[in-house]
């Protein structure tokens, strides 16, 4: 648990959607992380976390990847361990793409969209995405590592128009 002194140790992501109505597309989202070091907090990733792969150190991993909504809750889960996070990385953005396969498709056009964040049972946010409908991928939280090593959280909503592959690079700016 986050108390004043202590500061987030673990926390898990999970999105959920409806599936597209039949004879349609599919609809696939996809949770996304971008770690930051201490010499470049809004440069470019050191590494990303998305589409059924983990970091290189085993602290963040997609443990869920839902490819069409389908299922009860949430369907897509990534937990990051930011505790064993070495002391390089200062900064976690995490982020949801929508994939553009067969046309372009925004959060308004996507049926009961929701992320939570959580650490242990404690939700430290939830949003449904109505705040950015017409934007393509979106920024959810922001995870930084504070003078004493603590790392904190912060909401961070916002929208974009890009591909998912340029929201990779744009997401942390």
């Amino acid at each position: 648990m986050s108390t004043l002194s202590k500061g987030i140790e673990k926390v898990e992501v999970t999105l959920k959607w409806d599936p597209s109505p039949a004879g349609t597309p599919d609809n696939d989202l996809d949770i996304v992380a971008a770690t930051y070091t201490a010499d470049a907090p809004h440069g470019e990733p050191a590494y990303l976390v998305h589409f059924d792969s983990r970091s290189p150190d085993g602290t963040i991993t997609l443990n869920r990847d839902s490819r069409t909504g389908q299922g009860f809750g949430f369907d897509e889960i990534m937990t990051l361990e930011l505790d064993r996070l070495a002391e390089t990385y200062t900064r976690v953005i995490v982020g949801v793409a929508i994939q553009q396969g067969e046309g372009r498709k925004v959060f308004g056009e996507i049926a009961n969209t929701a992320v939570r964040i959580r650490e242990g049972y404690t939700d430290l946010t939830e949003h449904d995405f109505t705040e950015v409908p017409g934007a393509t991928a979106a920024t959810v939280a922001e995870f930084t590592r504070d003078e004493a090593g603590q790392w904190r959280f912060r909401p961070a909503l916002r929208g974009f128009d890009t591909d998912p592959n340029a929201f990779t690079s744009e997401m942390g700016r």
